[in-house]
């Protein structure tokens, strides 16, 4: 039996998958730890899968709503994000993880886990990369659209070469980010970083997993070696509260298939009059609408729309006649496997670019989120309602991932990368 430990940093859609993984390493006779913040010890142990305790806490960061409002600003997030909450507990998450990977056979990192490579190389272990979407490898043959910067990737005719020196220029900028990174990495004496943790210095020498479904990128020349696509881990929290499930399943008997909203973990946090606006556009359309919105729960709520404070996707998405989301990775994943057409609301982040790979499948339309009213989601729905080429679009990609077990081919991949090691 192999020891794997897991660091991880985020929310939902940053965990989800690792508890796939680990569910999977345990299932095949292996040990597997997820070491995250204190918050999420619960959903862990609760799936069977150990725990190790690393800082930040989620409440160490103030107020959550406050946090996740700064955070998914377009512009500044990513460098608040880098600077406020990776950077300042750069040794007490060390730390953690040194005490978390003792008898650890085979590490594995998450993009934010930046302290993991240090660790690794202190202890000298062998370790996993992972990367939960595309745009994490910031392909110079597959530009990414980047939230704060959407001119650049209008300007992807202009091919690798030309992408390779805007995001060096950009990599440059943001250089100053990571200072304390490798000031930690000096203290400590280790090897110095010749990229930013951030980019190609979060790749591993010994194996890259790319976390998400082939569906949505190939392979480029530019990933790093040993990168393997292996699908998305899905895990959907557990089997859900029995008395949402029951009043799922009334409500989904008692008429036609819903539109169903969903924001996902993170963003449903600064949905504003999102919900309302679902409502409406609902209404307008004489349509029956299902809303899972996190803790504010709307009232008022017009007849043929119910709202649910947390539903498991897998119980809810294949019972849509759309799903509307932010097209967070995770949440993507399950639109992806419901087969059904999709209308994607991205925020921030890497959803934009998920979004955009996910409509030219040809499943569906994008409305960003902060250009949604009532009238423009409503003609959007409307334009997807009965539009059998996306319906048999979405489909025909259910049809496919059905035959992708992203969790079990991780976990052989990491199996056979620690066997390579010894």
């Amino acid at each position: 039996m192999s020891r794997f430990l897991f660091s991880t940093m985020g929310s939902l859609g940053d965990l989800h998958p690792y508890i796939a993984i680990a569910k999977t390493l345990v299932d095949l006779g292996h040990e597997a730890v997820i070491a995250t913040a204190e918050e999420y010890r619960e959903t862990i142990e609760g799936a069977g899968i150990g725990f190790a305790p690393v800082r930040p806490s989620v409440a160490e960061l103030g107020d959550y709503q406050t946090l996740v409002t700064t955070l998914f600003d377009v512009r500044d997030g990513p460098e608040r994000l880098i600077r406020k909450v990776v950077m300042p507990y750069l040794r007490p998450a060390y730390d953690s993880l040194m005490e978390a990977s003792a008898g650890a056979d085979l590490l594995v990192s998450h993009t934010l886990s930046m302290t993991l490579p240090i660790v690794a190389e202190r202890r000298g272990l062998p370790w996993a990369a992972t990367l939960l979407a595309p745009m994490t490898f910031m392909s110079s043959y597959d530009p990414p659209l980047i939230a704060s910067h959407p001119w650049l990737f209008r300007l992807r005719g202009l091919g690798p070469r030309f992408h390779g020196l805007a995001f060096g220029f950009f990599k440059r900028l943001i250089w100053g980010w990571e200072t304390p990174l490798r000031q930690l990495r000096a203290e400590l004496g280790v090897s110095p970083l010749k990229h930013l943790a951030l980019f190609e210095g979060q790749f591993s020498p010994h194996l890259n997993l790319a976390l998400f479904d082939p569906v949505l990128a190939d392979a480029q020349p530019d990933w790093p070696a040993g990168t393997r696509i292996c699908g998305s881990p899905v895990y959907d929290g557990g089997a859900g509260d029995p008395d949402s499930l029951r009043r799922l399943d009334s409500f989904l008997a008692a008429g036609e298939a819903p539109i169903v909203f969903a924001l996902g973990s993170s963003a449903v946090w600064i949905a504003g009059d999102f919900w309302e606006q679902a409502a409406e556009a609902a209404s307008r359309l004489g349509r029956r609408a299902i809303l899972i919105t996190g803790p504010a729960r709307p009232d008022n709520l017009p007849s043929g729309v119910a709202a649910f404070d947390y539903l498991p996707y897998s119980k809810v998405f294949p019972h849509a006649a759309l799903v509307v989301h932010q097209a967070g990775i995770g949440t993507l994943a399950q639109a992806l496997r419901a087969g059904r057409p999709q209308l994607l609301i991205p925020v921030s982040f890497d959803q934009p670019d998920n979004a955009r790979r996910a409509a030219r499948l040809g499943l569906g339309g994008i409305l960003p989120f902060r250009q949604s009213s009532p009238s423009r989601l409503t003609a959007a729905l409307e334009s997807m309602l009965g539009d059998q080429g996306q319906a048999q679009a979405a489909r025909d990609i259910a049809g496919e991932l059905e035959k992708i077990d992203g969790a079990h081919r991780a976990a052989e991949a990491l199996i056979a990368c620690l066997d390579r090691s010894r």
